[in-house]
């Protein structure tokens, strides 16, 4: 069968399951203020709005759990592509959802296929590619969040603009099913890991599948041959020590690689990206950005996070994953308190804000609205430059071949289940912390 071998177009098909990411979180964020929304699932207070947005990160911790174990008995190809067949059964459920717990059950299941594609796209992609430029081509896999996030609310928002009812956000949550589609088929022109056949002790089919990526297909290839010497040393160094499965991951050589690569992860969430991302409409909204306005600057914060995150990834391999990371957080922090800080200052209390109880906190000045709106811009493009790509290209880094699947599995559920818990947070946060939730991230 024919195999595609050039690492940037495996990448940029393999990072379709990153995509998916990126539809989760607009797939909601364009419609929690949207009239056809409110309206057909009966204006869902903070604490259901909060368990809606949230089923899709509770599928995703689950999925996310046992995608190592899967993947090291499947094979990296074989496990994203049941994760594709999960994906479109979850957009068919949601397209066609009739009431909140049957929208909650099609999140989850969704969920399931992120939590998986999340993972071990990353693996799979630093398993294909050369070591001097793995950290770009795992990068990418967030770039491809970015881009999900700005097609979904992009397609979302021309359907709410368009369609004024329940057809509308069925439309867009039906479009969702497409790029699975496309990853599960493409798929089939893959090829499987070298490292993963190499630990299947499949060695010819490993050094054919390392001639066709670093050699154009010459097994005795320099740059081949060194390839085989890593890959063999990796492999040795994983047959020389027992499989604990799961309890490897906190054995005396290996917790504090797991550590890192779960803290990693969890701070990416606490950081406070997906908050801004998920629940921006509300946030503009507060800012006075309502109807189509606080739709069209939430595509600007979009578009920021696409851009900063794609020129990053040419040069990520020059700065230090630390260094990114510091820094990223120290201004991130900064952001938060100002944001927090003028909406104290110059906020007041409300009833409602265009009708959404959930909102019980506007901001009266003109001028503070747009400094907590350009606030919000820019954190998301610090965030897009720093922890955004670069704890994922961590988590695939830190851990040794035997390890890699499930490690990156563990710590992408770390990542997961503070999703959940923030999802679910952030709606009653904006009800009843109102002016401190800001600082409260």
């Amino acid at each position: 069968m024919y195999r595609i071998w050039n690492i940037y177009v495996l990448a940029g098909f393999g990072t379709i399951g990153g995509a998916l990411f990126g539809f989760d979180v607009s797939s909601m964020s364009a419609w929690i203020g949207s009239d056809q929304y409110l309206e057909y699932f009966g204006h869902p207070d903070s604490n259901t709005q909060g368990g809606i947005t949230a089923s899709m990160s509770a599928g995703s911790f689950i999925g996310s759990l046992f995608a190592g174990w899967l993947c090291d008995r499947m094979g990296r190809r074989g496990i994203l592509q049941v994760a594709s067949v999960i994906w479109v059964v979850g957009a068919v459920l949601q397209c066609s959802a009739q009431n909140i717990a049957h929208l909650i059950v099609g999140r989850i299941i969704s969920g399931l296929a992120i939590g998986i594609t999340s993972s071990q796209v990353c693996v799979y992609l630093a398993e294909l590619a050369p070591a001097n430029i793995r950290g770009r081509i795992v990068g990418v896999q967030q770039w491809a969040i970015d881009w999900g996030i700005l097609i979904m609310y992009l397609i979302s928002y021309g359907c709410a603009v368009s369609v004024k009812d329940a057809s509308s956000f069925r439309i867009a949550w039906g479009v969702q099913g497409i790029p699975g589609i496309v990853l599960g088929v493409s798929l089939f022109f893959f090829p499987e890991s070298p490292r993963w056949l190499a630990s299947k002790d499949r060695w010819d089919e490993c050094i054919d599948v390392l001639a066709g990526l670093h050699g154009r297909g010459d097994r005795e290839s320099p740059v081949v041959l060194a390839e085989l010497d890593e890959v063999r040393e990796a492999a040795a160094l994983a047959a020389e020590s027992k499989d604990l499965g799961y309890l490897g991951l906190v054995a005396p050589n290996m917790w504090f690689r797991t550590l890192t690569g779960v803290s990693a992860q969890v701070w990416q969430q606490l950081l406070g990206g997906n908050v801004m991302l998920y629940y921006i409409v509300y946030i503009f909204q507060m800012a006075g950005q309502g109807g189509n306005a606080g739709l069209t600057s939430a595509i600007i914060q979009y578009v920021i996070f696409l851009v900063t995150t794609g020129a990053v990834l040419p040069v990520i391999d020059r700065f230090g994953r630390h260094t990114l990371l510091i820094y990223g957080a120290i201004i991130a922090c900064i952001l938060h308190f100002i944001v927090g800080a003028l909406m104290a200052s110059y906020g007041h209390e409300v009833d409602s804000i265009d009708g959404n109880s959930i909102l019980t906190w506007e901001i009266e000045s003109t001028a503070a609205a747009k400094g907590v709106i350009a606030c919000c811009y820019i954190f998301v493009g610090v965030y897009g430059i720093t922890w955004a790509p670069v704890a994922w290209i961590y988590a695939s880094e830190v851990f040794p071949l035997k390890y890699r699947a499930k490690g990156v599995g563990v710590s992408a559920a770390g990542n997961w289940i503070f999703n959940l818990a923030l999802a679910f947070f952030v709606p009653p946060a904006f009800t009843n912390i109102r002016d401190y939730d800001r600082i409260v991230q």
